[in-house]
C-alpha cells in the first residue's frame, strides 16, 4: 500500500517561541520502508490529555502504545513506542499535532485552559475524544466553553475520515456495548477543517487496549485499530 506523506509546518502557535513542526517524510513509500536516518525527535506520538475534574483521563494505558504499533505496521509513519501525557497549560502543549482524551466522568477546564485549547485547535491542532461511558455531558459542556460559537455536528458516512486509509462505509464502527443503540461520531469544524472528532456509544479506544483487558473479539479489536489509523492519518492530512 502506497502513501504520499506530508511535511506539515505550523508556525502560528502563539505560545511557542519556535515552530510547531511535524515531519512525515515526503515520499511515496510502501509500509515498512523509509526508516533509515529516523531520529527520536522525528517520531510521531499521540498526546493524552490530562484534565481536571475527577474523570479517569489515564485509563487503559496500553491503548496508545498499541495504536502506535499498529500505525507502524499499516502505514509508513514512523511512530514512538508510547504516548505523551500533557496538560493544557504545559509549556510543550503545542508541540503535539494530535491530542487524545477519554474517561468515564467529569471534565473541567478553567477559562485560561479553554482559551489555550481553542488557540491550539484553530491553529492546526486536532483533538480526538472518545467517551468511555459517563463523560458525554461534561465533554459537551467543556467544548461549548472552548467554542461558544460552534456546535458538535454528526458526521456523515461519506466524510473523508472514514475513507482516508481503511474504508468504513457505515461510519464509525461499534466496538464496546454500554447502553445499546448505534454508535455516533460528531465533529467541530473551523474554516472547513475538522478540528475535534468525538465518538459516543462506541468506545473505539477500548478496542486498542491489550486483548485481555476488555476481551473483545479479535475482529472487533482490528476494526477499532483500523479506525484509529484513519483518525491519525486524517488528522495529519490537515484537511
Amino acid at each position: 500500500m502506497y502513501y504520499l506523506y506530508l511535511l506539515i509546518m505550523k508556525c502560528q502557535m502563539k505560545y511557542l517561541t519556535g515552530c510547531f513542526v511535524l515531519v512525515l517524510f515526503i515520499a511515496v513509500l510502501p509500509a515498512g520502508l523509509g526508516s533509515q536516518n529516523v531520529t527520536r525527535k522525528s517520531l510521531l506520538t499521540i498526546a493524552r490529555l490530562k484534565y481536571q475534574g475527577g474523570g479517569d483521563w489515564y485509563n487503559d494505558p496500553s491503548m496508545i502504545p498499541n495504536l502506535l504499533n499498529f500505525l507502524r505496521q499499516e502505514t509508513s509513519l514512523q511512530t514512538a513506542d508510547d504516548e505523551k501525557k500533557v496538560e493544557i497549560m504545559d509549556q510543550d502543549f503545542f508541540a503535539y499535532p494530535i491530542l487524545f482524551m477519554t474517561g468515564h466522568g467529569r471534565i473541567t477546564f478553567s477559562d485560561e485552559e479553554a482559551q489555550r485549547l481553542r488557540s491550539y485547535l484553530v491553529n492546526g491542532g486536532f483533538l480526538y475524544a472518545d467517551d468511555d461511558y459517563g463523560m458525554d455531558k461534561y465533554f459537551r459542556a467543556m467544548m461549548k466553553k472552548v467554542f461558544p460559537d460552534k456546535d458538535l455536528v454528526e458526521l456523515p458516512f461519506n466524510h473523508p475520515i472514514y475513507h482516508c486509509h481503511f474504508h468504513f462505509d457505515s461510519g464509525v464502527p461499534k466496538i464496546h456495548e454500554h447502553d445499546g443503540g448505534p454508535p455516533h461520531a460528531y465533529g467541530i469544524f473551523h474554516e472547513g477543517r475538522l478540528i475535534v472528532y468525538y465518538t459516543f456509544n462506541t468506545n473505539i479506544s477500548d478496542g486498542w487496549a491489550d486483548a485481555d483487558v476488555h476481551k473483545d473479539p479479535e475482529e472487533v479489536r482490528l476494526q477499532a485499530l483500523r479506525m484509529g489509523v484513519n483518525i491519525v492519518v486524517y488528522a495529519l492530512s490537515g484537511d
